[in-house]
């Protein structure tokens, strides 16, 4: 038996953990099957948004005409550009595992963990079977593509899941998304700049529904435009046909669809890890969908064992993530007891328009809750109305107190501008200041200060 101070089970946001326990002397044992940086930096938000980058910038030189510039796209190397950009989380990601082999307070075990007992893990390696154990355990197991059992054919028929799309090395002719959320979106938009042919089938009548139903309508109409869309339809079958895949979806009154592509992608969400790593042998609880539970402090519900990220699934983002992983080096490493709070969490949505949300939609609202919503355009600030915007907006929804209860922004730039308004409720401050803070002019930060401007009444503009 190996006995250490501290076992953190997932190198991706748990890297943070491991990395803070073994500068303060912890003997640590950091265990992850893959590459150092977990999904995000290996097959997630690192390769996507670079990839998604290059997409902006052909999607920038395809509209410059409308500004009077004489420009065209005249070749993509999909190939190259694809190289480039899993080539540099690549040597990210070995540069990790060299940092955590070389520190003097770090076992690095790259190979497959599992529970045994409540805080003891078996480990493969070249020296045969190993069991770690520790006084406090931290998982932070992450999450993989999820392929629905409702989908027949997934086990006789080749199809792509995030994880793969992201690594191609042609770029297909025509892509069936099968899937209406941020990844459908995002792959949409990536390919589809690329030159390929897109169509997206989702169970949902909107694209992004969990985004405010505003947002969400602007953004399906935007992509109604440029992709094909079958929205209402639940995918039921895949099928082989030649070099093609069929893609058979019924809708609720049985009306069928199909679909076809020479590559298929289930972009139908994601699932928590814990089966992976045999929670049930530590008798750790799980929820219905099997994230692990975790009270204020994320402690699961045995005795020194923790749970952050994805596999907790209290949020699943890489910046919940890291915050997650702060307060547990405080709890586990320095000894304190502090309850983890999100203050000014936000997220976004790196499709073209951008997406960017904070806060509850009007939808989530309860009903006769007493607030006030203000919207202003792109298109009314200076900066924005020169922007190739879609129509873009920024949305905000106020209680009667003042208090920011949500903020939804589609447009360019969406996913930097909400930390304007991010900055603001983590500092408590209440639509009001946000509305009278001077702002730069004519910065495209103005489409949020109009937002508030108009929900609060509280400045001149003109006529």
């Amino acid at each position: 038996m190996n006995e250490y101070d501290l076992i953190v089970l997932g190198g991706g946001t748990g890297n943070i953990v491991a990395s803070a326990a073994a500068d303060e002397g912890l003997d640590v044992a950091l265990v992850e099957r893959d590459r150092l940086g977990g999904t995000c930096l290996n097959r997630g938000c690192n390769p996507s948004k670079k990839l998604i980058h290059r997409a902006s910038v052909v999607e920038t030189v395809q509209q410059a005409n409308s500004l009077g510039i004489d420009a065209a796209v005249n070749d993509i190397a999909f190939a190259d550009i694809v190289d480039d950009v899993i080539s540099s989380v690549t040597d990210e990601a070995d540069r990790k595992a060299e940092d955590a082999r070389e520190h003097e307070h770090i076992t690095f075990y790259q190979t497959e963990g599992r529970f045994v007992d409540e805080r003891t893990v078996a480990v493969a390696t070249d020296d045969g079977d190993a069991e770690l154990t520790a006084e406090n355990v931290v998982l932070a197991g992450g999450s993989r593509p999820l392929v629905p059992d409702s989908i027949d054919g997934t086990d006789e028929v080749s199809f792509l899941t995030s994880d793969q799309a992201l690594r191609l090395d042609e770029r297909p002719d025509r892509l069936v998304v099968v899937g209406g959320g941020y990844i459908a979106v995002e792959m949409a938009h990536f390919f589809g700049a690329m030159g390929t042919e897109v169509a997206i089938v989702g169970r949902g009548d909107v694209l992004v529904a969990r985004e405010d139903r505003d947002v969400a309508e602007h953004l399906t109409d935007v992509y109604a435009e440029n992709y094909e869309l079958r929205l209402g339809y639940s995918v039921t079958a895949l099928a082989a046909d030649g070099d093609e895949t069929v893609v058979e979806a019924e809708s609720e009154d049985g009306e069928t669809v199909e679909l076809r592509g020479d590559e298929v992608l289930l972009a139908t969400g994601r699932q928590p890890s814990s089966d992976r790593w045999n929670v049930a042998a530590a008798e750790i609880d799980t929820d219905e969908k099997g994230f692990v539970e975790t009270d204020d402090y994320l402690r699961t519900s045995v005795d020194g064992v923790w749970a952050i990220g994805d596999i907790a699934g209290n949020y699943m983002f890489k910046h919940s993530g890291d915050k997650e992983a702060e307060y547990v080096v405080e709890n586990v490493v320095h000894g304190c007891r502090a309850e983890v709070a999100y203050p000014g969490m936000a997220h976004a949505v790196f499709g073209s328009p951008q997406v960017a949300s904070l806060g509850e939609t009007e939808e989530e609202l309860d009903d006769g809750a007493d607030y006030a919503v203000g919207t202003y355009a792109y298109d009314d600030t200076a900066l924005g109305s020169a922007l190739h915007n879609d129509g873009g907006f920024a949305k905000v929804i106020v209680g009667s107190d003042g208090a920011v209860l949500g903020c939804h922004i589609v447009g360019p730039h969406a996913s930097i501008l909400i930390h304007e308004v991010s900055t603001a409720v983590a500092a408590d401050a209440d639509a009001k200041t946000i509305a009278e803070t001077i702002h730069v002019h004519p910065a495209l930060s103005e489409v949020v200060q109009g937002a508030f401007r108009e929900v609060r009444d509280v400045a001149p503009s003109g006529i």
